[in-house]
């Protein structure tokens, strides 16, 4: 009453909380102020009673050091927010990268009806012409400008072109693989994850996300009856048919563990060996982007062109199967999204590769690569950090040869901290000036899932607490089998062992506050660097708190 409210307004209803990841410094999601007012309108409608709730930004472009520290920060706070208020069901407002995770993280492990409303992806960019893609494009005319093929002049109008609206990255970087993923596991009402943020569509599709959470309160609809290990599958399946981002492993791999799905590397690894990439959309593809994607059809005639490769028969947030959601899906661009005869790429986006350098595995994204690289064997170049990396990359005398591989190491979950996104090393000048636009890059970092090249990351464990790679030295072959999923050090067990045996454990980053409490508890990239405590599987149930 003390906001204006009359009893009349909640007495009955199911209150409904608006969890929004709004903040001036998110740009892709700097629609969801408005569009939070759409999710309210369509729950008053649907006879709830919506609240507001505001959660971390995640911001991609701004946090620092890295927006994937605090995925898991974010995650504890959606579960908790939505624990300690009256909220009987809650619709997610995010999309870019760590949000998607984060919300349905949080709201799994809370287990309350949800339902995740994407941000969606801006406009197509455009400079001189082309067609721009974020990420991907910045990367390709960066590259050209320190090779001085292109002047300032043009390289500010690509910067200036490329991000044309509000919107997630419109190519499939992680922003629309995350969307994409939640939309294949049936939380998202059928094809949300396909609509451009700008797009009027997208402002009823925030109406329909709020009302249809209402109905999901009075069916008890919790996500435990949506995400099943069938469902996973699918999520899984469309990630690999949508050419991926790299970081959707680790979100997977975390999600499915919160749901008490024991999702792995080798799951991801054997059906992405069964599932072509559909969607020619950059990175892994080569013409189109997220905008041409919605056009011909969107997710629900690429999960069509599935076909079998799916589990049809699996609940969605609707309320209707998966395949009651897809049967009436059409195709209306058959290069935008291909048919399984005439794939992008023969097998899924991703390829994980063991060995011992990479004991509990490394990621590769074979569809977005030179294929030359396939099967590779080069001298090492190791860097301890990204300053010494940047020095031997920025040196256009530096001697290297393409086949040399560039090593980054003290990159990942403790190493960052947090994993950043250094793992898409630049080219070397050296190698520039020459005409070289791709080598092997080898890292415990992660990518921008807009980055592109023979890139291999994500190696467990990582250099920090010791893994092999902290053990290699310039000079060390590197052998890269990625047909046969491997990657080794040409070293004798032997050596390794003497040479762990003078390693030395670099001291701790942190000695208080979160950085601390993320040193002691996140796991390490195979597992989803999900905070040890707040697995499915760590401890009983937190009871419903008690109200007096």
């Amino acid at each position: 009453m003390q906001m204006g409210w009359s009893a009349d307004d909640w007495e009955g209803k199911p209150v409904v909380a608006v969890i929004n990841t709004w903040s001036d410094l998110s740009p892709c999601h700097h629609h969801l102020r408005d569009r939070a007012e759409w999710v309210k309108r369509g729950i008053l409608k649907a006879g709830g009673t919506p609240v507001e709730m505001p959660v971390h930004s995640f911001s991609e472009q701004f946090l620092k050091p890295t927006s994937m520290l605090y995925r898991n920060m974010g995650a504890l706070e959606v579960e908790e927010t939505l624990r300690s208020h009256p909220i009987d069901g809650a619709v997610l407002l995010g999309g870019c990268d760590k949000s998607t995770p984060a919300l349905v993280m949080g709201a799994v492990s809370m287990n309350l009806p949800f339902i995740f409303m994407p941000a969606g992806a801006m406009l197509r960019g455009n400079y001189a012409g082309e067609k721009l893609g974020s990420g991907t494009d910045v990367w390709k005319y960066w590259d050209e400008r320190r090779a001085g093929n292109i002047t300032k002049d043009q390289w500010d109008g690509v910067q200036g072109g490329i991000a044309r609206s509000y919107g997630t990255c419109m190519t499939m970087g992680t922003a629309s693989t995350l969307m994409s993923i939640a939309d294949g596991w049936g939380l998202t009402l059928p094809g949300a994850s396909s609509i451009p943020a700008p797009d009027a569509g997208h402002k009823r599709m925030a109406a329909a996300c709020g009302a249809r959470a209402v109905e999901m309160v009075w069916e008890d609809m919790t996500p435990d009856k949506i995400m099943t290990w069938e469902s996973t599958r699918n999520a899984v399946t469309v990630a690999m048919a949508t050419g991926c981002s790299t970081n959707a492993i680790i979100h997977l791999i975390a999600m499915a563990r919160r749901a008490g799905v024991d999702l792995t590397l080798d799951h991801l690894d054997e059906i992405g060996h069964t599932t072509p990439v559909l969607a020619n959309i950059r990175p892994s593809g080569k013409d189109y982007l997220m905008e041409d994607f919605y056009y011909a059809g969107g997710l629900p005639a690429l999960m069509k062109e599935l076909g079998d490769k799916l589990d049809l028969s699996v609940m969605t947030v609707n309320g209707q199967t998966m395949g009651d959601n897809i049967a009436e899906a059409v195709n209306y661009n058959d290069d935008v999204i291909r048919p399984l005869s005439n794939p992008v790429y023969q097998q899924g986006s991703l390829a994980v590769l063991k060995g011992n350098l990479a004991p509990d595995g490394a990621v590769i994204k074979p569809a977005a690569m030179d294929p030359r690289f396939q099967t590779h064997k080069g001298p090492a170049i190791v860097a301890d950090s990204y300053a010494e990396l940047k020095t031997i990359i920025n040196d256009e005398d530096y001697p290297m040869t393409p086949d040399h591989v560039l090593v980054l190491r003290n990159a990942g979950p403790l190493g960052g901290p947090g994993m950043p996104e250094w793992g898409m090393i630049p080219m070397p000048k050296a190698l520039l000036k020459d005409g070289h636009r791709d080598m092997v890059r080898l890292s415990d970092a992660r990518m921008s899932g807009t980055s592109y090249g023979a890139c291999v990351l994500h190696v467990a464990p990582e250099a920090y607490i010791g893994g092999p790679l902290a053990l290699i030295q310039t000079g060390d072959i590197i052998e890269m089998d990625i047909p046969n999923r491997t990657l080794n050090v040409v070293l004798t067990d032997a050596e390794l062992e003497a040479r762990r045996a003078a390693w030395t454990a670099p001291a701790p980053r942190f000695e208080r506050g979160y950085g601390q409490m993320f040193s002691k508890h996140v796991e390490q990239a195979d597992k989803g660097c999900d905070f040890d405590f707040l697995r499915s599987d760590f401890g009983g149930p937190v009871p419903e708190p008690e109200i007096n």
